[in-house]
């Protein structure tokens, strides 16, 4: 019987937490959508952050929470910043989607960011990253006519993205993939 129910549990957990669920895009799928370089959003500060800036740079967006299982993931998001700020881009996405995990406002949240984890990559705005409201960017991420292949939306909280330096759309990445996890390392070299 116990066998079962570990079983059933883990099956729940994979399946709806997205756990070691990895997208990636196809070999020589070369279909255009909108540029990425057409997003814009308001960062948790309140100024509008136009995403051209991030022309010829790789980009991690990723969406978070303040009370989640992963939100430790925080710290290393943090190093991977620091460590690849001259070539990667680590931009975060709080959303209160999923468990209402991020209640506060957006001052609290980066407060919270910035004074427990020393966060200094742009975060935004509390967005929706899934409903039928979900932000432009997500919209972007998660639509394979204007992305070009992924139809994949977070399952869970710090559910990534991976866009290369041309600003296309070439990884999918699960909340229990780290940033530094060989995924994404290997996804980086492309």
């Amino acid at each position: 019987m116990y066998n079962i129910i570990a079983f059933v549990s883990f099956v729940f957990l994979t399946g709806c937490l997205g756990f070691g669920d990895v997208k990636q895009k196809p070999a020589g799928d070369t279909r255009a959508g909108s540029s990425f370089y057409d997003l814009k959003a308001q960062s948790i500060d309140g100024e509008t952050i136009h995403f051209e800036q991030y022309r010829g740079k790789k980009v991690l967006i990723v969406n978070t929470a303040s009370k989640c299982g992963f939100t430790p993931q925080f710290e290393e998001l943090q190093r991977f910043y620091e460590t690849y700020k001259d070539s990667v881009v680590v931009l975060g996405f709080p959303s209160n989607e999923f468990a209402g995990q991020d209640p506060g406002s957006n001052e609290e949240i980066a407060g919270f960011c910035r004074k427990n984890y020393g966060v200094t990559f742009t975060m935004f705005e509390k967005t929706e990253v899934k409903s039928d409201r979900k932000h432009p960017v997500y919209q972007w991420l998660t639509d394979p006519a204007l992305n070009g292949w992924n139809d994949k939306a977070p399952s869970w909280n710090f559910g990534k993205y991976l866009i290369n330096a041309e600003g296309q759309l070439i990884g999918y990445y699960a909340s229990a993939v780290k940033p530094f996890s060989s995924e994404i390392a290997k996804d980086l070299s492309k």
